[in-house]
């Protein structure tokens, strides 16, 4: 271990990786790094609240290459991915972003990544935090497929915010709001070549910028956006978790993981977890046996009483805190803050099936502190996506 004197917020391993913007993302004064896909990731630069209403009112840049890409390409690329995932990949056109579940053989979320189609047989998987570089690579080994697997020197920022839009037409031209939700094009901005997709992890619009040899370029694509944002007033940011739990995105490693499926997530749609394809993507029979049987638990929104209990991601929450019911246990919080807007703590619970309902009283544990918390619909805010949705070309 070397020395942390000079920088107390951070403990330096060689075994943990900088992302490609690391030493130019910490230009901005980084107050809290967690590790994210063995990669140091900024967590906020001072005042998460002040970065919430930057992002919900402003436009905002993001360090995100902790989204490692597994890139599968070869001549059997689409059978192979269209395996590992549980959407029917025949519905996903080349340039279109899918978000999507990496299951187990026991129907269990190994990964959420975005999935990107690059071409009829070149995927990328934008990851959370798992690996699934190896179990792609274990995967292929027997499956009698043509197919490569690696990970690119590809690496991509986040910009989001009303007023992305104004940014990305400063640094690709108008075309660039002709961009749908959920789909990518390929771009070269002062000789980078980019992949430019309308994806973020906000529930607001946005966009990432995924930068080709980003390990030699990322300073280089960095001070661009820079540039770019400052006459809009662009901050550096990092996740906003109020937003994405306001949002109802989920978080890999919190809401959900190996012991859980998408059905005890909500997110058991059939487009989702596509039962009807023809493909036998890894994880269907046991999932098709969980819709039939039904889910014994699932996660719920919640509101809870009490003193606020931060942002999330300025180290207030770092345990899943108890839930009980009547006096007995029964499930915990999976994420949890404090809505500025909504003037309330709100967060998820992994709860027994029949106390999902909302309306639903139960007890949390904060720390010792028991709160009165009740059920409630989510996503929190703007249930509909239409915020990320909206179209712009016309409105510009």
């Amino acid at each position: 271990m070397s020395p942390v004197n000079e920088h107390p917020e951070i403990l330096q391993y060689s075994r943990i990786r900088k992302s490609p913007y690391f030493y130019a993302s910490r230009k901005h004064g980084v107050a809290m790094y967690s590790v994210y896909n063995h990669t140091y990731h900024p967590r906020h630069y001072g005042d998460p609240i002040a970065e919430y209403w930057q992002l919900l009112e402003g436009v905002t840049l993001w360090d995100v290459g902790v989204e490692r890409q597994v890139e599968i390409t070869g001549p059997d690329a689409f059978d192979f991915t269209n395996m590992l995932v549980a959407r029917d990949l025949n519905k996903c056109a080349v340039e279109q972003c899918k978000y999507v579940f990496v299951t187990a053989a026991d129907g269990g979320i190994i990964n959420d990544p975005v999935l990107l189609r690059l071409a009829e047989n070149h995927f990328w998987l934008s990851l959370a935090d798992s690996d699934v570089l190896l179990w792609a690579q274990g995967v292929a080994q027997n499956s009698g497929m043509n197919v490569t697997i690696s990970e690119p020197d590809v690496g991509p920022v986040q910009i989001q915010g009303p007023k992305s839009k104004d940014v990305m037409v400063d640094l690709f031209g108008e075309q660039i709001l002709e961009l749908p939700y959920y789909f990518l094009r390929s771009y070269e901005l002062d000789g980078m070549p980019v992949k430019v997709s309308r994806t973020g992890y906000t529930a607001e619009l946005g966009y990432e910028i995924y930068l080709y040899e980003a390990s030699k370029r990322g300073e280089q694509l960095w001070d661009a956006v820079l540039q770019a944002g400052e006459p809009h007033g662009l901050t550096v940011v990092g996740p906003c978790h109020i937003r994405r739990i306001e949002g109802g995105i989920l978080a890999w490693g919190a809401d959900m993981g190996l012991d859980t499926n998408p059905y005890e997530v909500g997110m058991g749609y059939d487009w989702m977890v596509d039962l009807e394809q023809g493909a036998d993507f890894i994880g269907k029979e046991a999932l098709r046996r969980i819709k039939q049987d039904g889910p014994t638990r699932k996660l719920a929104g919640v509101e809870i009483s009490g003193a606020s209990l931060g942002a999330y991601n300025d180290g207030s929450m770092i345990d899943f805190f108890p839930v009980s019911r009547g006096g007995e246990a029964v499930g915990r919080v999976t994420s949890a803050c404090h809505s500025p807007r909504l003037e309330k703590n709100i967060g998820y619970a992994m709860v027994p099936i029949e106390l999902a309902e909302p309306g639903t009283e139960l007890e949390v544990d904060v720390y010792g502190e028991p709160r009165d918390a009740v059920v409630v619909q989510m996503p929190f805010i703007d249930p509909k996506k239409e915020i990320p949705k909206q179209r712009l070309a016309a409105e510009h």
